[in-house]
């Protein structure tokens, strides 16, 4: 269990109920502290529930031969898979691109050019070998398309680089024995825009609690990660330069686990804003609102609604020197464990408003569209909102400006970076 400090509140029951919401969870950090703080009722072993906060294993095994009350909510859609798996995913993009473009224009499908050029392997080897030879020395990546963390990852400029990949996974003779783990060999950003000289990704939560219709929550709340060591190109084997994932930074030898690697979303969007202006940090924040929007709509046909599932997204996202974001991948269960206090205090604040969105206690009237910390950007449609800082109504933003006595603390600390 994690050593940090949460506040302590009232039970609450339904309103249709004396008794407490029961729940489940079979992870102990944040979320568990927070299901507890709520004052609901932990069932261990086979007790009936209310909620469950399970793993992605479960939903496999159990989920479409588990009799659920009409009451009942968990974490997630049966078949999360289609946008969290990286081959999934891409191929999903590719399938909604070519769909946008057939039906308004090579323009309106240029929207979603925001994830690298991505094969996947081993099927489509020759033809990332064909377009590998197109551009000598370019650096690709290589990933796993199920696992996380980094973990497996690696970068390489010569398919010498991968020959011993290629023996195991591609020659098929003599016939393979075990099943082929699948990779994604996607050409690398290798202009990311840089804070301090360090690579950084951000870490976005998305809460989606129905396909059908479509209805989406953004936090305004989220992060940026940085690389423990500063940018280079000269070394492509250096995982604490080129991985940004807290797992891969934490092992770095002068990591500091009480400051951690992150910066807040605000923080970012502040340092922007001073170093290139209102208007494009503006726009580099609203590409990143249809990157989301555009990603769940590639798979809201082919994904399974029930109306008991809602699901968490981690959203990773690169920027480049052009502020372009660009889809690195999309996770179905994003990390809730906390590296310091700052952290566990943003996720408990997060993972609370969700469960304020899921809303078991019945307290919403379903007009909301602000519940705590999460912004609704999508119900069938795109939400807007009145901005006192356009004339004309604009999607929502997920950040807010913090007052003028962070504003001048936050642009000292850029001042003095750069």
């Amino acid at each position: 269990m994690q050593n940090f400090k949460f506040k302590h509140t009232h039970c609450v029951t339904f309103n249709t109920s004396d008794r407490p919401i029961r729940f489940k969870c079979f992870i102990q950090n944040t979320i568990l502290d927070v299901l507890r703080n709520r004052g609901w009722q932990e069932v261990i072993g086979e007790g009936e529930w209310d909620f469950y906060w399970c793993d992605v294993g479960w939903m496999k095994e159990y989920f479409d031969h588990f009799f659920l009350e009409e009451q009942t909510k968990i974490c997630h859609f049966r078949n999360h898979y289609e946008l969290t798996r990286k081959n999934l995913m891409v191929k999903n993009l590719k399938r909604y691109r070519k769909q946008i473009e057939k039906e308004f224009g090579k323009v309106e499908a240029q929207k979603c050019d925001f994830f690298p050029m991505t094969f996947e392997l081993p099927t489509e080897y020759h033809m990332f070998v064909e377009e590998f030879k197109k551009s000598p020395g370019q650096i690709w990546i290589m990933k796993p398309v199920a696992k996380s963390q980094g973990k497996g990852i690696f970068l390489f400029r010569k398919l010498k680089d991968i020959v011993d990949w290629k023996k195991t996974s591609v020659d098929y003779s003599p016939p393979v024995k075990e099943p082929v783990e699948a990779y994604v060999v996607q050409r690398y950003i290798d202009d990311p825009y840089l804070i301090g000289g360090k690579k950084f990704d951000l870490r976005i939560y998305v809460l989606v609690t129905s396909y059908t219709p479509l209805k989406v929550w953004l936090y305004r709340e989220g992060f940026a990660r940085l690389s423990n060591t500063r940018f280079s190109l000269d070394s492509i084997t250096d995982t604490y330069i080129h991985l940004t994932n807290v797992a891969v930074q934490k092992t770095a030898p002068d990591y500091d686990s009480e400051k951690g690697s992150k910066w807040s979303v605000q923080k970012l969007r502040l340092f922007m804003t001073f170093k290139y202006g209102k208007e494009k940090t503006n726009e580099c924040f609203h590409m990143m609102d249809n990157m989301i929007i555009h990603s769940l709509l590639s798979v809201q046909k082919v994904m399974v609604q029930d109306k008991h599932c809602f699901e968490l997204y981690g959203y990773d996202i690169l920027l480049d020197v052009n502020l372009k974001p660009w889809l690195l991948e999309i996770n179905a269960s994003p990390s809730l464990q906390a590296s310091n206090q700052e952290d566990y205090d943003l996720k408990f604040r997060m993972l609370d408003d969700v469960l304020n969105v899921i809303d078991l206690e019945n307290r919403l009237t379903g007009n909301e569209r602000n519940v705590g910390g999460f912004d609704m950007m999508w119900n069938d449609g795109p939400i807007y909102a009145e901005s006192s800082l356009a004339p004309e109504p604009q999607q929502l933003y997920f950040n807010s400006f913090p007052g003028l006595i962070d504003w001048l603390i936050h642009w000292l600390i850029g001042w003095l970076i750069n």
